[in-house]
C-alpha cells in the first residue's frame, strides 16, 4: 500500500519536480499545506540533464548590474526561483552570462534540499483518474489522492509533423552532438526555433552543407521581444547563409521523406522560389520541431481539453483546466495564456505565474484575500505608490503586458495589489470595482514590426511627457476601469535606463489620476 493511503487525501498533489513544481512546492510548504511532489526522475530538474542538447542555456545570468536592490536584480536573473533565502540565487552559482545546464541542475537540487520540499522521486505517473478526488497511480501501482492536482511536467512528447516518411528522421533528443559525426556531409535540420539553430550552429564548421527549413517565417527575439524566438547565440548560421558559405535557410514545407542506398531524398515545397517543388538529397535529416503536452496519462473522467493544435492543455485565467475543475497547471505549459508573446514558457516568467497561482489557490480554497497594502486615497500618495513599484518590480518587467499591479480606489480608501494576471483581473471580482487602475509594463503597438537598429525610425522623446501610446519600447501603462469598462489610459514615456522617476514621468501621472479621481492633493 502507498504511504499515501486512500484515507489520506492531500490538499495538493504536484506532478513534476522541475523549476515550476519546486516553485509551487516552496509556496505550499511555506503556507503549511499538506502537499507532495511526484517526480519520475531521481533528482529535481532532470529535464536539464539532457536539454538543451548542447548544454548551454539561453536564459540570462547577469551577475553584475550595478544595483543593490534584490528585486531589481531579478530583472537580469532569468534562472533563480523566488524564495526568502538570499543564498538561493542562481547568480551565486556561476558568473557565465549564458550558463551551463548542469549548474541549473545543481541549483535546483540545492533549492529543494534547503527548503526541505516534499518530493517523491523515481515515481512515474501512469494514470490519473477522478472519483470524489483525484487519484494518481504510479508505475509501481502506488496511489495518491488529492483534492487539487497541479501538473507541472512541461511538454515532454515530441511534436512530430504529419509528413510521410517523417519516422526516418532523427529526433533532436537522439541526434549526436559530436560535429565529427557529420564531417563533409549534407544535413537538413527541420524547424526554425532555437533547438534547430542550436543544432545547426554546432555543425557549420564540420558539415559540407547545412539547411535549416520550415514553413514559417524566421522570427528574431531581438526584434519581437519574445525570448523564445531565435536568440543571437544560436544564429551564426544566418551569417554563413547571407555571406554565401553553402549553408542556407529554406522557407517552405516538407512534402515527403524517402531513403535509399545513398541517403535521404526530401521533397520540398518552397514558399518563395521559382522552383515550387524540388527534391533535395541529404546524409542526415534532424527533427527539431519542439515538444507537446502528453495527455495520455489522464483517463476519460478527467482528461483536459487541449488547444493550439493539441499541443497544450486549455486553461482559464486561473491556470485551471477549462473542463476539469480542480486540475491546474504550472510552468512552461501555462504559455497558452501568452503564447509566443510574453515569458510564461520560461523560468523568469512562470516563477511569477506560480506565485500568482498560489495566491489564487489561497483565495479559492483557504479563504485568504489577495495580499495588498493600504494607500492614502489622495493623488500624491497614489502617484508615489505607482512610481515606486514600476521602478522596482521584476514581475511586471519580465511578464510585460501579462501581469499587472492593481490600484483599487473608493472615496475612503485605496488598496494596492501586486502581480495580478491581466486576464484574471477581467474574470474576477476585481473588475467590478468602481475605480480600478491596471498598471503594466508593455511595449507599444506594432513594436515587433520596428527594426530597433534602424536610426531612420523616429522614437518617442524621453525628455518630454508622451501620452500618445505610440512609443515602441517598454514603458508603463496605467488603465482606468470602472466596473470592468475601460474609460481612460495613460502612457508614461519610455526611458533608456527603464527609470521612470523624473518630472516628465511623475507629474503627468499625477494629473491623470487627478482627472480620473477628483481627490485631494
Amino acid at each position: 500500500m502507498s504511504e499515501n493511503a486512500p484515507e489520506n487525501v492531500l490538499d495538493y498533489l504536484v506532478i513534476g519536480a522541475g523549476p515550476a513544481g519546486l516553485q509551487l512546492g516552496y509556496f505550499l510548504d511555506r503556507a503549511g499545506h499538506d502537499y507532495l511532489l511526484l517526480e519520475a526522475g531521481s533528482a529535481p530538474g532532470t529535464f536539464f540533464e539532457t536539454f538543451p542538447r548542447h548544454r548551454t542555456l539561453i536564459s540570462v545570468n547577469k551577475v553584475h548590474t550595478g544595483w543593490d536592490d534584490p528585486e531589481l536584480n531579478l530583472r537580469m536573473d532569468w534562472n533563480s526561483l523566488l524564495s526568502d533565502d538570499p543564498d538561493l540565487l542562481f547568480t551565486r552559482y556561476t558568473d557565465k552570462f549564458l550558463p551551463d545546464a548542469p549548474v541549473l541542475v545543481r541549483y535546483l537540487a540545492d533549492f529543494t534540499a534547503k527548503h526541505a520540499l516534499k518530493v517523491r522521486y523515481n515515481t512515474r505517473v501512469e494514470r490519473i483518474s477522478r472519483e470524489d478526488v483525484f487519484v494518481v497511480t504510479d508505475s509501481d501501482g502506488g496511489q495518491y489522492r488529492a483534492r487539487q492536482l497541479v501538473v507541472a511536467t512541461g511538454v515532454t512528447k515530441p511534436n512530430t509533423p504529419d509528413v510521410p516518411g517523417i519516422e526516418l528522421a532523427t529526433d533532436y533528443a537522439d541526434v549526436s552532438v559530436d560535429p565529427a559525426d557529420f564531417t563533409n556531409q549534407r544535413v537538413l535540420v527541420v524547424g526554425k526555433g532555437n533547438s534547430a539553430f542550436e543544432t545547426a550552429d554546432n555543425l557549420i564548421a564540420s558539415a559540407a552543407v547545412v539547411h535549416v527549413g520550415g514553413p514559417s517565417s524566421l522570427r528574431l527575439a531581438w526584434k519581437t521581444h519574445f525570448v523564445g524566438h531565435l536568440r543571437a547565440p544560436n544564429n551564426n548560421i544566418l551569417d554563413t547563409y547571407q555571406l554565401k558559405l553553402q549553408h542556407a535557410i529554406l522557407d517552405g514545407a516538407i512534402k515527403k521523406i524517402e531513403r535509399d542506398e545513398q541517403g535521404y531524398v526530401v521533397t520540398y515545397s518552397f514558399s518563395r522560389a521559382n522552383e515550387v517543388i524540388k527534391k533535395l538529397r541529404y546524409d542526415h535529416v534532424i527533427l527539431c520541431t519542439g515538444f507537446r503536452f502528453d495527455a495520455s496519462i489522464f483517463d476519460e473522467s478527467c482528461r483536459p481539453e487541449l488547444t493550439i493544435n493539441d499541443r497544450f492543455p486549455a486553461q482559464t485565467s486561473s491556470w485551471e483546466s477549462v473542463n476539469v475543475p480542480g486540475l491546474y497547471f504550472a510552468g512552461t505549459i501555462t504559455q497558452v495564456r501568452d503564447f509566443k508573446k510574453c515569458t510564461s514558457a520560461f523560468i523568469h516568467g512562470f516563477r511569477y505565474g506560480v506565485k500568482a497561482l498560489h495566491k489564487m489557490l489561497e483565495e479559492r480554497y483557504h479563504g485568504k484575500t489577495w495580499p495588498h497594502t493600504e494607500v492614502a486615497p489622495d493623488v500624491r500618495a497614489l502617484t508615489d505608490s505607482v512610481i515606486t513599484r514600476i521602478n522596482r518590480t521584476s514581475a511586471l518587467y519580465q511578464q510585460f503586458g501579462f501581469l499587472a499591479d492593481l490600484l483599487v480606489v473608493d472615496e475612503e480608501s485605496a488598496r494596492y495589489y501586486e502581480e495580478v494576471p491581466v486576464g484574471y483581473f477581467a474574470d474576477s471580482d476585481f473588475s467590478q470595482a468602481e475605480n480600478a487602475f491596471v498598471i503594466t509594463l508593455d511595449y507599444g503597438p506594432d513594436h515587433d514590426k520596428v527594426d530597433p537598429f534602424d536610426i531612420t525610425v523616429r522614437r518617442a522623446s524621453q525628455d518630454v511627457a508622451n501620452d500618445t501610446g505610440e512609443g515602441h519600447y517598454l514603458h508603463p501603462i496605467v488603465r482606468h476601469y470602472q466596473r470592468g469598462e475601460l474609460v481612460a489610459s495613460h502612457h508614461i514615456t519610455e526611458n533608456l535606463e527603464n527609470e521612470w522617476d523624473r518630472e516628465n514621468h511623475v507629474e503627468p501621472l499625477a494629473q491623470f489620476l487627478q482627472k480620473q479621481l477628483p481627490l485631494g492633493v
